[in-house]
């Protein structure tokens, strides 16, 4: 059961899984171009996404939680590891024709993820004219469009306008509308509000989270804003340097932290009341992010930790259940101790 969700799943439920899922771009050199490196974007994930589900993806910018989001889509092929939709390795060819229609995603920046040369109608009913053959509209992808962009919030009859006369917020819904007009199972959501303003956040959020239960939609919400993510998630991912460090249902994440870089994270995030505030206890790390191209050995967060002793440099701690009781779930740390956090 997902803590606070009052949602019972079971492995039967899994609608997404990704294995071992990696992904390594190339450092050329020299005239020749020659590989003098990689860089480990996504170096070794895994991880389960249930029906009707929302798992939130967090961690601070560069540590590969889009690239994660574009894996899970095939907008980028894995170095290696695999996804499986339903119990199903996703393969090049009708495998990969299916996954376009079952899996969607929405982007981050609402300015250049539409084509202004393109109206609205045209946008959202691109997805429907490709996969024409297996929705069998015969002829009624306009008002199929219509009935999205109502859906939305957005005004129908404005389906011949340009994106350029949308506001931010609007454009993000034609953007969603475009994402959930095949039906998808999985919204892919790519920092869906970070580029909004703080009360335009609040309406797509809200809309989001209509959508799901309209829909039954399963989200991977991807995100740096810790209280929107708290806010809509069910369980969550906390990403360090490729990795998954730590993951399980939101309260025992925010509330129950067991690893440092996760307890850096929540003592980061400002709550709205002074008294409280001034209880907290701030975890300041030291140094910077080590590249991607050059990552540490043995736990990647050793170089920045407090409590690194010399077997985190040589010994890759795996992700597995630290703590007991209630608080008990996965996190890569030797040395993992549950940190009571003062919340709002």
């Amino acid at each position: 059961m997902s803590e606070g969700t009052g949602t019972a799943w079971s492995r039967q439920d899994v609608i997404l899984k990704a294995n071992n899922l990696k992904k390594y771009y190339p450092i050329r050199r020299g005239v020749a171009r020659r590989i003098v490196g990689q860089v480990k974007a996504v170096d070794g994930v895994s991880f389960e996404l249930r029906k009707g589900e929302t798992l939130g993806v967090v961690g601070e910018s560069g540590c590969g939680k889009s690239t994660l989001g574009r894996l899970l889509v095939q907008l980028e092929a894995p170095t290696e590891g695999t996804v499986e939709m339903e119990g199903r390795i996703v393969k090049p060819g009708e495998e990969m024709r299916r996954l376009r229609r079952d899996v969607q995603i929405v982007f981050q920046d609402p300015y250049t993820s539409l084509n202004p040369r393109m109206t609205v109608g045209d946008i959202v009913a691109e997805p429907l004219l490709i996969h024409k053959n297996e929705l069998n509209l015969k002829g009624r992808e306009r008002d199929r469009v219509k009935q999205l962009l109502d859906q939305v919030g957005l005004n129908p009859e404005h389906i011949n306008r340009y994106p350029h006369q949308f506001s931010g917020g609007q454009r993000q819904r034609i953007g969603i509308a475009r994402g959930i007009a095949l039906n998808p199972k999985v919204l892919v959501c790519d920092e869906p509000v970070s580029a909004l303003d703080v009360s335009v956040q609040a309406q797509v959020v809200n809309l989001l989270e209509r959508l799901q239960r309209e829909l039954g939609l399963a989200y991977v919400f991807i995100a740096h804003d810790l209280a929107v993510v708290r806010h809509i998630s069910h369980r969550v991912a906390v990403m360090y340097l490729g990795e998954i460090v730590e993951v399980g249902d939101k309260n025992q994440i925010y509330n129950h932290p067991m690893h440092p870089y996760t307890q850096a994270l929540m003592s980061a995030a400002p709550v709205p009341d002074p008294v409280l505030q001034a209880k907290r206890q701030r975890i300041m790390l030291s140094g910077d992010v080590p590249s991607p191209a050059n990552p540490p050995s043995g736990c990647r967060f050793h170089t920045r930790c407090w409590k690194a002793q010399p077997n985190c440099v040589t010994d890759p701690p795996p992700l597995i259940m630290r703590g007991e009781g209630p608080a008990a779930h996965p996190a890569s740390c030797h040395y993992a101790e549950e940190m009571e956090v003062v919340t709002g």
